[in-house]
């Protein structure tokens, strides 16, 4: 059976391995602390972007489809133009 002195100095000794043992896992958690930050700063620039994104494509949709109904009315326009033509040249036709 081991002496006090020896069991005082393996207890003495497993507490010093406890003590860097924490020491380092403080340090990890530290390092784990600052990245955890760090990715959250980085999501929220992307939810930044991503709404930003949104808005430059409800805006995009909403200019797509203001120039479609623009091109739209002015095919109209151009058709009506034509059938008012061709009606004019039917009365000068009939008046004849």
């Amino acid at each position: 059976m081991p002496s006090v002195a020896e069991q005082l100095l393996a207890v003495t000794e497993k507490a010093e391995r406890l003590i860097e043992l924490c020491s380092i896992l403080q340090e990890e958690n530290d390092l784990l602390k600052r990245e955890r930050e760090e990715l959250n700063t980085v999501i929220k620039e992307s939810k930044g972007k991503h709404v930003e994104l949104e808005e430059k494509l409800r805006v995009l949709k909403m200019a797509k489809s203001f120039s479609d109904t623009n091109e739209k009315s002015l095919d109209i326009k151009q058709k009506i133009n034509e059938f008012v033509q061709e009606i004019d040249k039917c009365i000068v036709l009939l008046k004849k």
